[in-house]
């Protein structure tokens, strides 16, 4: 992580001067199950600009979307590309395809991970506040999805206390936070994990693929919105964050959004910034 975020200083201020060019010469498969904006665009965006060429390969587009099994999938595009960014549901799918590919594998995001989003969230909090070890996160609303997940990991690896504010249904696995470790606390007090904190940080409160649960999900997190209340609580100058796209009104208010769309917009491209980093590191 630690690389990766160095390195991405470096492609962010030399972007359009890329010398030498570490993926020329590649050819990537990008494999979207999930529909996607800033994730399908900084990939496109960071591969070539790197060098190298992408093919995108939605589900509904080849055999994956007709029952073909990961691995026989895998099996084939490992002996004809050079990488695969996959976009999916199910947590194994990323693995069993990176077992059965046998080449890099990104996960763009799955149903339990979102880590590209988290290391460009730390990036962009670095960027503006210095390291991030030491310092307070606190998420709010959907405890058990899988941007609170990647910040579960990142806090017991980069060294910053974790506050996640959540409804009882939808915190994380006690046996989730014990595997990733670090300083984590998990708590339905919005107002105590606000308190003092550096960065407060949201995501949408129905996820891609939980969209029947949509009416019950609403209802019980209405309390957990980031709005000028809840920022007026945490360290003078603390950042927001949203790894978009937003819903006004529901995690976050429209007044709060916009007086921190800098921040989030800032985050959003890097993106495509970390992900080069990612790139680099994987080729390298």
């Amino acid at each position: 992580m630690e690389k990766i975020l160095a390195d991405t200083v470096v492609l962010k201020a030399q972007r359009g001067r890329h010398l030498p060019q570490p993926l020329a010469g590649q050819i990537w498969a990008m494999l979207f199950s999930k529909s996607s904006t800033r994730t399908r665009v900084s990939f496109e965006v960071g591969i070539r600009e790197l060098g190298g060429d992408v093919i995108f390969l939605p589900s509904s587009e080849i055999q994956l979307g007709r029952g073909e099994p990961i691995k026989d999938t895998a099996r084939v595009l490992g002996r004809m590309v050079h990488g695969a960014v996959f976009r999916t549901f199910a947590q194994s799918d990323v693995e069993e395809f990176a077992r059965y590919a046998g080449i890099p594998t990104i996960n763009a995001l799955t149903d339990r991970e979102h880590p590209c989003q988290t290391l460009a969230d730390i990036f962009t909090f670095q960027e503006k506040r210095g390291p991030i070890k030491g310092k307070v996160v606190t998420f709010i609303g959907d405890g058990a999805g899988n941007m609170a997940n990647s910040w579960i990991f990142a806090a017991g690896k980069a060294g910053f206390e974790l506050r996640i504010a959540a409804p009882t249904a939808f915190q994380p696995s006690a046996s989730l936070v014990k595997q990733a470790g670090g300083k984590i606390t998990v708590t339905e007090d919005v107002k105590a994990a606000a308190k003092g904190a550096d960065l407060l940080y949201t995501d949408v409160w129905v996820s891609m693929g939980k969209e029947a649960e949509s009416a019950r999900r609403v209802q019980q997190m209405s309390g957990y919105q980031i709005n000028a209340g809840v920022v007026a609580l945490a360290k003078p100058g603390a950042l927001v964050m949203h790894c978009l796209p937003a819903y006004r009104g529901k995690e976050i208010d429209e007044e709060t959004f916009e007086a921190n769309a800098q921040t989030i917009f800032d985050e959003a491209e890097n993106r495509l910034h970390v992900q080069k980093g990612i790139l680099c590191w994987l080729v390298g």
